[in-house]
């Protein structure tokens, strides 16, 4: 478990959920890491969990990223992890038809916006050691539509494009610098956790909401964060512009049914 021995992390969005497991993960595997977020008090609960540092950050603010690359100094790994639904606040429609122009720059503001301000700050903070790994956590709302989440998957596929654009720019300036995107599908977070409930039918709200996947089961942060570091360490210094699903199957086509 050193992996990333001597190597410093930044991971945006990392006071809960998948965030806070690719931190847990990062440090396990000797990594200095950054934890980033705007909820400040679960974020530095975090980074003393994981030996790390915190440092508040608003991804759509682009004197916050300068502030926090000043901060750290050298980087070697950026996890770009913070984003939104849009439905925190409440249940506004997120439709083609009735969703909101300021809704939509919303989600965008967060989820595309502060992954170009991150990709475009870990470049130049990585430039003078020439190599680095930056992954984004897209979804796998960003290759399938979803009606009822339109700026949510627009969001998403523009992280996964802008992915492989940052990857062939850091090779085409001979810069091993490399950035892979993620799409996780459903993952059992707090978010998850808060619809489930626990209640006596909480397995058959868990049944119901797999029903579509080939491997009947929600997927893990650990399994995520697991991900992330193989993308973050060396071992995987071929690997750019690449995408990895963990979405138990359900993107692999039809859905297999257990016997």
């Amino acid at each position: 478990m050193d992996r990333l021995c001597g190597k410093v992390a930044i991971v945006t969005g990392g006071a809960g959920g998948i965030g806070a497991a690719i931190a847990r993960r990062f440090a396990a595997e000797g990594a200095l890491v950054w934890v980033t977020d705007i909820a400040d008090a679960a974020g530095e609960a975090i980074a003393v969990d994981v030996g790390g540092r915190y440092h508040h950050l608003d991804v759509r603010e682009e004197a916050g990223w300068d502030l926090l690359i000043a901060a750290v100094g050298r980087v070697d790994i950026l996890v770009n992890n913070a984003g939104i639904t849009g439905f925190e606040a409440g249940s506004a429609r997120h439709d083609p038809e009735h969703a909101s122009l300021a809704d939509w720059r919303a989600v965008h503001s967060t989820n595309l916006d502060g992954v170009f301000l991150g990709c475009r700050a870990a470049i130049r903070a990585m430039r003078p050691q020439r190599q680095g790994s930056i992954i984004n956590i897209s979804s796998r709302s960003g290759l399938v539509g979803i009606p009822g989440a339109a700026a949510y998957a627009s969001s998403k596929a523009a992280v996964r494009n802008h992915t492989k654009s940052v990857a062939l720019w850091c090779a085409q300036n001979g810069l091993a610098i490399r950035c892979n995107s993620v799409h996780p599908a459903a993952i059992l977070t707090p978010i998850w956790e808060a619809m489930l409930g626990d209640e006596p039918d909480r397995a058959t709200k868990l049944a119901a909401l797999v029903a579509d996947t080939p491997l009947r089961r929600f997927g893990t942060v650990d399994e995520v964060a697991a991900m992330a570091a193989y993308l973050a360490a060396d071992e995987s210094a071929y690997v750019t512009g690449s995408e990895f699903h963990i979405d138990g199957g359900l993107l692999a086509g039809s859905a297999a049914t257990p016997g």
